[in-house]
């Protein structure tokens, strides 16, 4: 006899006791400065060395920019495996012997692992959109969570058609209700921020290296 169950609550609220949410919600957080410090550097290192190769100084930026790309894929690297208990090892694809400057830099241009690093500072600049609106998504709930002992205040959610779309709370049963809608606020934004991080995890692992993912 089959037995039908209900399926358990417990995996969308345990989201909020799991320690890997918060490193995941963390980690986002660190993407919005270190998203735009790759896209200015890359964008600078790109355009710059593109218009000045014509006079040989060109050259010179963009092979710096693909050392500098080299280097910052490895804190991002290292970066995953101490969040996600990832296992990615530094790449070994550059020759061991090279002889002279421009053989040094066939070995960077030809390694793979120069453009995967590029490829994922590049791609993790469209992770900021969704951890910026996480970010407030976060702020917004916990300001809810603290109504009871705040009100009376107005909540902002966002603007549509460039009005302001506020809650306002001045009375003790909408600062209660506002706790409980926090809460369903918050979970939500957990699941999302897991869903974003999974992803981030996804392209760390296809584009800095093979990893073995831990638990």
């Amino acid at each position: 006899m089959v037995s039908l169950r209900k399926p358990s609550a417990v995996p969308v609220v345990g989201v909020l006791a799991d320690r890997r949410t918060y490193a995941n919600l963390a980690y986002l957080f660190v993407t919005i400065p270190l998203g735009l410090g790759y896209s200015m550097a890359l964008t600078f290192g790109i355009v710059f060395g593109t218009l000045l190769s014509v006079v040989g100084v060109g050259i010179a930026i963009l092979f710096a920019t693909l050392i500098g790309s080299r280097l910052l894929a490895e804190v991002e690297r290292r970066l995953a495996n101490a969040v996600w208990s990832l296992d990615l090892r530094r790449p070994d694809d550059l020759p061991d012997d090279t002889d002279g400057v421009l053989p040094l830099a066939k070995g960077y241009v030809d390694a793979s692992s120069t453009w995967g690093g590029v490829g994922f500072l590049s791609v993790k600049l469209w992770i900021l959109l969704p951890a910026i609106l996480l970010l407030f998504g976060l702020a917004t709930v916990l300001s809810l969570l603290a109504a009871p002992v705040r009100y009376p205040y107005d909540v902002e959610f966002g603007t549509v058609n460039g009005e302001p779309v506020t809650w306002t709370i001045d009375t003790l049963p909408e600062a209660a209700l506002a706790v409980p809608v926090a809460l369903c606020g918050l979970v939500v934004v957990l699941h999302a921020s897991n869903a974003v991080a999974y992803v981030t995890r996804r392209m760390a692992v296809g584009l800095l290296g093979r990893g073995r993912a831990g638990g």
